[in-house]
């Protein structure tokens, strides 16, 4: 696993597998809270990660509107009366929306995910929130060690793929078309891809798992149904036609001061002339202190 914590932040990866190993040595129960990009948070129960979340990942709520067995009206109006619960599932199985045994898959899909989302994002911290209770727990948790691990591996995986992608880097936008017929999340990714929305963007977007999204977008950019769009700074700028190369302005010269013109005075106009006029000894000073002392007085 050395290439994925290279890939990652070797300092980010261990930080938060020591800090999970640790609770799950103390058989912590409460919130692993992650700082970082995007973060997020673990909940255990004696030492056993029994859910996550992260805002880089979609939760259990938005995956499970993707079945199509609850619209987004019914949702609000479910959350409405149950008193503004985020997971309302005793709710959701007594109106028939989904079954037990779906809820309990939607729950582990949107852990392994989040995990997933926080391995892959850069980790600044770790901090335990001791009694708090998670909104989707699974019934059976997950060893901590195991769920970085298997994080990491789906991490390395990407990686192997033809065309490696992050889900929070790169920003795909329809390629040409291809003869080939397109999967039903492949239509849906075409259709959303614009150019701005990363696979992290385009998983919220169709309520897929966002490592699911990923793979599925790395496999498309590599057979040419996407393309990448350049970031900001490899944008070319274009210039006029008759312009053949940037040419860089030299700040035109400083003109030379102008010369200074002292007024010009007539000899003796002063005063001064007569007083230092030399005499055949040099220069009468005399006559030069008795007039700055008449100009004094």
């Amino acid at each position: 696993m050395a290439d994925v914590r290279d890939a990652l932040g070797r300092v980010g990866y261990d930080r938060l597998a020591h800090a999970l190993m640790a609770c799950g040595h103390a058989e912590f129960t409460g919130e692993l809270r992650v700082s970082g990009r995007p973060g997020g948070a673990f909940h255990l129960r004696d030492g056993l990660v029994v859910a996550a979340e992260s805002p880089g990942a979609p939760g259990p709520d938005v995956l499970l509107l993707r079945t199509d067995r609850i619209d987004a009206e019914r949702w609000a109006e479910l959350v409405r009366e149950s008193d503004g619960a985020r997971w309302p599932a005793a709710e959701l199985v007594a109106r028939g929306y989904a079954g037990a045994a779906q809820l309990r898959v939607v729950c582990v899909m949107a852990l392994q995910d989040a995990a997933f989302a926080i391995v892959a994002g850069r980790v600044d911290g770790c901090e335990r929130v001791a009694g708090t209770e998670p909104h989707a727990p699974v019934a059976v948790g997950e060893p901590p060690a195991r769920l970085v691990q298997d994080a990491a591996r789906k991490l390395a995986a990407l990686a192997t793929l033809p065309y490696p992608v992050r889900p929070d880097r790169e920003r795909p936008l329809p390629g040409a078309p291809t003869g080939r017929p397109l999967t039903e999340l492949q239509q849906e990714l075409l259709a959303h891809a614009d150019g701005r929305r990363t696979a992290r963007d385009l998983a919220f977007r169709v309520g897929r798992g966002v490592y699911t999204v990923t793979v599925e977008v790395a496999r498309m950019l590599a057979e040419g149904f996407l393309e990448c769009a350049p970031t900001p700074a490899e944008i070319p700028v274009r210039l006029p036609p008759e312009v053949g190369a940037v040419r860089h302005r030299e700040p035109p010269p400083e003109p030379p001061p102008a010369p200074t013109v002292l007024p010009r005075r007539e000899p003796g106009a002063s005063g001064i002339t007569e007083a230092l006029a030399p005499s055949k000894h040099g220069t009468s000073w005399r006559g030069f202190f008795r007039l700055r002392h008449q100009a004094a007085e």
